[in-house]
C-alpha cells in the first residue's frame, strides 16, 4: 500500500511543499516512485513522518530531528520512551503555564493587579479576594459589579494604598464618634455615613442611597461584615446601619 504526496499531506495536515522540502533535505524520502516519477509513500514512511512532526511540535530543529531518527542505536521502543518522556515534560510545563495564566486572568478579573509583595504591603493579612467568588455569585449580573470590575482593573499599588488610607482615616473618626456616644441619627454620624457612600462612588461604582441602605443592612445581617465593622469599634455596624438609613432619609426629603 502506498500513498501519493497529496494524500499524505491530507493525512498529516501539512503542505505538499513541506513534504517536498523534507524529501529534498533527506529527512523523509518516499520509498517509492510511480512510473511517472511521482512520490509514493509507504506505511513506514508515514510512521517516520509522524515522528518528525512530533519532534517538530516540541520545537526541535530539522537537523536535530534527523539525528534523532537516524540514530543507529535507537529502536522503535526507544523512540516511544523518548517521546513519552518529552510529552510528559511538555505537559508539566504547559500545566504550569496554564496555572500562571489562570492566576493572572483571575487577578485581572478581580482587579488585584499586584505582586505578592505589593499585596501584603497594601492589605497585610487581609485577603482582598477572600469573598470574590461569593461577590460574583451574588452581584455578578449587576451593572454596579461590572463597573467596579472595570475601575479596579486599572488600579495600581498606590491607588490601593490611597484607598486603604481613606478607609483607615474614616474608621478612626467613626470609631471615635461611637465611643463618644454620638447618636447614629445625629448630624456627625450622617455626615460620616455620606462620606462612606461617596467613598464607594469614588472608588467602585455609583452607589445610590437605596443601594447604600441595602449595604447597611448587610453590614449587620452578615456576621463577617458585622465583625469587620465592629472590630473598628464595638457596636459600629449597627450604628452605621442606622446612620446610613437616616442619611438616606434626609436626602430623599430634600
Amino acid at each position: 500500500m502506498s500513498y501519493s504526496v497529496g494524500q499524505v499531506a491530507g493525512f498529516a495536515g501539512v503542505t505538499v511543499r513541506t513534504l517536498h522540502h523534507y524529501d529534498d533535505i533527506g529527512l523523509l524520502a518516499p520509498s517509492e516512485r510511480s512510473h511517472a516519477g511521482h512520490r509514493r509513500y509507504s506505511d513506514a514512511d508515514l510512521d517516520r513522518l509522524q515522528r518528525i512532526l512530533f519532534y517538530r511540535e516540541l520545537g526541535f530543529p530539522l537537523d536535530e530531528v534527523a539525528a534523532l531518527l537516524d540514530d543507529p542505536d535507537a529502536d522503535p521502543r526507544a523512540h516511544l520512551r523518548r517521546q513519552h518522556a518529552l510529552l510528559t515534560a511538555r505537559i508539566e510545563k504547559l500545566q504550569k503555564m496554564a496555572a500562571a495564566v489562570e492566576h493572572a486572568m483571575e487577578a485581572r478579573r478581580m482587579g488585584i493587579n499586584l505582586t505578592p509583595e505589593e499585596r501584603f504591603e497594601v492589605f497585610g493579612d487581609h485577603d482582598p479576594e477572600q469573598y470574590a467568588e461569593e461577590a460574583e455569585r451574588r452581584w455578578g449580573g449587576t451593572e454596579a459589579y461590572a463597573e467596579s470590575q472595570r475601575r479596579t482593573a486599572a488600579y495600581t499599588k498606590d491607588d490601593w494604598k490611597r484607598m486603604q488610607a481613606e478607609v483607615a482615616a474614616w474608621a478612626e473618626r467613626y470609631g471615635a464618634l461611637v465611643a463618644a456616644g454620638e447618636p447614629p441619627t445625629g448630624e456627625a454620624a450622617m455626615e460620616l455615613a455620606e462620606e462612606h457612600r461617596q467613598h464607594i462612588c469614588r472608588w467602585f461604582y455609583a452607589c445610590s442611597y437605596e443601594m447604600h441602605e441595602g449595604l447597611g443592612e448587610m453590614y449587620v445581617s452578615d456576621e463577617r461584615f458585622k465583625a469587620h465593622y465592629d472590630s473598628m469599634s464595638p457596636g459600629l455596624a449597627e450604628h452605621l446601619r442606622t446612620a446610613i438609613k437616616a442619611n438616606a432619609a434626609r436626602h430623599s426629603s430634600r
